[in-house]
């Protein structure tokens, strides 16, 4: 392909990097199938040692995808998957697309509230979900409308041998298969689904245009909300990575699942790109080091993307002798701020690249990385992927381009920036531009070879755990405990990148702060990594002189008072 000299940063691609990717014309269920013509007897999925081939893989796919239909879903019906990794997941996401249908992911540690909140939204009638959650979704109000729910024991996917001791009379295993599987009264089984008929060969397929699934997000409001991803966005972000990525090659190595399917990140990587590359999916429903040092001794990790403190922890297993990493080919961060600290301990142990890329739900996720060579920058999240353009622009007229070097919001147009946002045409006509630019809310510099370095967060979102957590829904939830008059949620950045969720309350007058009722509720209404750490009681917040409370300034006067007590203490 002929160099594009419009794309300064083109010339930094690791060598066997296309500048462009083929366009993408067919849909992911197209995909698949290719694969298993392809790659019939190799190894698509293992979970616990077990393995699942791509030609099994695609045989269970057609059989739950008419066990789907059986039940009544078709083509643009939302159908609602709430699962850790498991095989079941990947094969039910196939199962529901082959029919045209909509995957709608959703965190298996939500709360029933958090869940209904988006069920309102999506208006899912058939759920696919791990049996220890499927009650929470039986406990919402019949007027969400849910018809099915379809119970998943993923211990059915581990091996003979596991199955069975998790059934020893014995204390030991009785906890493991409590964490792992519970009674799921009521429910349809999966199981029973993968005992269909398989679904006729004409049944109408989707098409490269046509939807894939809803990805919650909470996008530069603060309010979650479904981005719309196409099947042509997430084929061609998987292209995109396999391009980026040369030495991986088709039909070998392993990639390690660590990071959640329902997150954009682990769905596109775990879920696509691993069939685009006819890799194998080592799956892992939680992460444990422990787990991933048993999986490397059968399936030695090839590709490892994940966040920086999973990185992090992994690197000083290794350093123990306890995980071999020398065959680990690529490794990408996301989600967080990849520090040098963690790139030296990886890159010591691994003896190969350790990489930023930067992206969000809206690009499907993957739109910017550092090359896999020595033109990448520590610090900076890299440079465009291939077919994918970037602007730096005036956040507050963002039809003008900034100077070079300038600081200024990042705009990406790319064939994986998505649709838009499910029954939101305000929301979306703020963030998709003309032309199909989107809005990233990020506020960055552009050097003359065109890395990009993140300065600061329009959006005023806090990153734990490489979790996005909108500082908007946990302040609802805070402002509920009794005396708050009123609150502001901030993350507290600590070592490796990390932030801390803070909430600083100010109190009605005569009242007392209840630490523990607060505590209590958030753990009533919030996902752990939502629920804040510290609570601060302050007379008022700094607000702007419409009143909005100006969040940004109460996490400089966090961080200025831990600076102050730091230093006092050092005295």
């Amino acid at each position: 392909m002929q160099l594009n000299e419009t794309r300064a940063w083109n010339r930094f691609y690791a060598a066997g990097t296309p500048v462009d990717i083929e366009p993408v014309t067919g849909s992911l269920i197209d995909l698949l199938e290719e694969r298993v013509g392809q790659y019939g007897e190799r190894d698509a999925i293992a979970f616990f040692g077990r393995p699942v081939t791509y030609r099994e893989l695609g045989a269970r796919v057609a059989r739950v995808a008419n066990g789907l239909r059986q039940l009544g879903v078709g083509a643009g019906d939302r159908v609602a998957l709430i699962m850790p990794n498991a095989p079941q997941h990947v094969i039910a996401f196939y199962a529901v697309l082959r029919l045209g249908a909509v995957v709608v992911e959703h965190n298996p540690l939500y709360t029933r509230d958090e869940l209904e909140a988006q069920f309102r939204d999506h208006g899912a009638a058939t759920v696919i979900a791990w049996d220890k959650v499927a009650p929470l979704v039986q406990a919402m109000p019949a007027e969400v409308g849910i018809r099915h729910v379809i119970s998943v024991d993923v211990t059915t996917a581990m091996p003979a041998k596991t199955q069975v001791l998790l059934r020893l009379p014995v204390a030991k295993a009785r906890e493991s298969r409590a964490k792992l599987t519970a009674p799921a009264p009521g429910t349809i089984p999966f199981a029973r689904l993968e005992r269909s008929a398989p679904i006729a060969a004409d049944h109408p397929r989707p098409g490269a245009s046509d939807l894939a699934c809803l990805q919650y997000t909470s996008g530069t409001t603060g309010v979650p909300k479904g981005a719309m991803i196409t099947h042509a966005n997430l084929w061609s972000n998987a292209r995109m990575g396999a391009a980026w990525m040369p030495q991986f090659r088709q039909g070998e190595g392993s990639i390690y699942g660590l990071l959640p399917m329902f997150h954009a990140f682990g769905l596109l990587l775990s879920v696509i790109y691993s069939v685009e590359t006819g890799s194998r999916a080592v799956l892992f429903p939680t992460f444990d080091p422990e787990l991933v040092v048993d999986a490397a001794k059968r399936f030695p990790p090839t590709f490892i993307p994940a966040v920086p403190p999973m990185f992090d922890r992994l690197a000083r297993v290794a350093r123990d002798g306890d995980l071999d990493l020398s065959q680990v080919v690529y490794s990408i961060s996301g989600a967080m701020t990849l520090t040098p600290a963690v790139v030296s301990r990886w890159e010591t142990l691994a003896g190969s690249m350790l990489n930023e890329g930067y992206g969000l739900t809206e690009t499907s996720p993957i739109a910017l990385a550092n090359p896999f060579d020595d033109s990448r920058r520590i610090g900076a999240i890299g440079i465009p992927f291939p077919s994918t353009d970037i602007k730096v622009v005036d956040p507050e007229e963002p039809t003008r381009e900034v100077a070079q070097g300038e600081i200024g919001e990042l705009l990406i147009h790319g064939p994986q920036v998505f649709a838009g946002y499910w029954n939101r045409p305000d929301e979306t006509a703020a963030t998709l531009l003309d032309g199909g630019w989107v809005r990233t809310g990020d506020l960055v510099q552009q050097d003359e070879d065109g890395f990009v370095t993140v300065v600061d967060r329009k959006k005023e979102l806090i990153i734990t755990g490489g979790f996005n957590v909108a500082p908007t829904e946990v302040e609802q939830v805070v402002a509920q405990t009794p005396g708050v008059a009123e609150t502001a949620v901030v993350g507290i950045r600590r070592g490796g990148g990390a932030e801390v969720v803070t909430a600083v309350v100010v109190l009605e007058e005569g009242a007392t702060f209840d630490e523990q009722a607060a505590r209590e509720l958030a753990r009533e209404r919030l996902a752990e990594y939502k629920r804040p750490t510290t609570y601060v009681v302050w007379e008022e917040l700094p607000k702007s002189l419409i009143g909005k409370v100006l969040r940004r300034r109460v996490r400089d006067t966090l961080v200025a008072d831990r600076h102050a007590t730091r230093a006092a203490a050092a005295d």
